[in-house]
C-alpha cells in the first residue's frame, strides 16, 4: 500500500492565498503542485531556494473548532496549507517547493533541469549561492565517479580466471592469491592477502564471484598444508 502523510505547512496569509489561487488556475490540488516540483527540480536547488517563511507575529486566521470539548469556540492560529504526500519530507522543503512553483508561474525564475542551473531575474546573489551548491555537488559526483573507475580498474587487476581443474600445486595457489613465484609467504602476509581478496571476490560483494572465492579458500588451504 502507498501510505501518505498530511503535512501542516504554516506560512503567511499572502503566500497561502497565492498558492491556493495558482492551484485553482491549474486545476490541481496543492499536493499535486508540490509533487511536480519535488519530482522535477533537484533537491539541492529546492533546499538552497529562499524559504517563504513562517507568518508574522500578527498574521493569524480565525477558525471555529469543530470537535472535542472546545467545539464551537473560535481559535486564532497561524495560516497554513495542508499537503498530503508521501512520508519523510521536511515541511520547510515542501514550503520552498511551493515557493518555486509560484516563482516559476510569475516568471521570476527559470530552471534548466538538464544541467541543474537556475536563473532568477531579481537576485543575482541568490543565484550565485544556489549555483555554487549545485556546482559543489557536481564536483563531488565527478570525484566519486573517478574513484569508482579506479576501483574497477583495481578489481580487474586483482581478478584471476578460475582454474578449470582447481588448485593442484603450490604454484597455482600462489598465482590465485596474487603472489609471485618464490618463497612461501608468512602467515600474516597470507592472511592479509586473503582478507583483501575475499572482500572483493566474496559472492555478497558487488564484484563477487563464487568460483573465485572457492579457489581462494582452496589456495590458502593448499599453502597452509605445505603440499608441493
Amino acid at each position: 500500500k502507498n501510505r501518505k502523510q498530511s503535512y501542516t505547512v504554516t506560512c503567511s496569509t499572502a503566500f497561502r492565498d497565492a498558492v491556493l489561487a495558482l492551484a485553482d488556475r491549474r486545476k490541481v490540488n496543492v499536493a499535486d503542485m508540490t509533487r511536480s516540483v519535488v519530482l522535477v527540480v533537484p533537491e539541492e536547488i529546492i533546499s538552497a531556494f529562499a524559504d517563504p517563511g513562517e507568518p508574522g507575529r500578527d498574521d493569524r486566521e480565525t477558525v471555529t473548532i469543530k470537535s472535542g470539548a472546545a467545539e464551537g469556540r473560535l481559535w486564532r492560529r497561524k495560516p497554513r496549507l495542508q499537503v498530503r504526500m508521501s512520508p519523510g519530507l521536511d515541511v520547510t522543503l515542501v514550503r520552498k517547493a511551493l515557493g518555486i512553483a509560484l516563482a516559476l508561474e510569475q516568471g521570476e525564475i527559470r530552471i534548466n533541469v538538464e544541467n541543474g542551473k537556475i536563473t532568477k531575474d531579481v537576485d543575482s546573489q541568490e543565484i550565485a549561492e544556489i549555483e555554487e551548491v549545485v556546482s559543489t555537488n557536481d564536483e563531488a559526483f565527478m570525484d566519486a565517479k573517478d574513484e569508482l573507475e579506479r576501483l574497477r580498474a583495481l578489481v580487474s587487476m586483482l581478478s584471476f580466471d578460475p582454474l578449470s581443474q582447481g588448485i593442484t600445486s603450490r604454484e597455482e595457489a600462489m598465482h590465485v592469491l596474487g603472489f609471485a613465484p618464490g618463497p612461501t609467504p608468512d602467515s600474516n602476509t597470507l592472511r592479509n592477502r586473503f582478507r583483501m581478496l575475499a572482500t572483493i571476490h566474496h559472492p555478497d560483494s558487488p564484484y563477487g564471484n563464487h568460483n573465485r572465492m572457492s579457489q581462494l579458500n582452496a589456495a590458502v588451504d593448499h599453502i597452509k598444508s605445505g603440499r608441493p
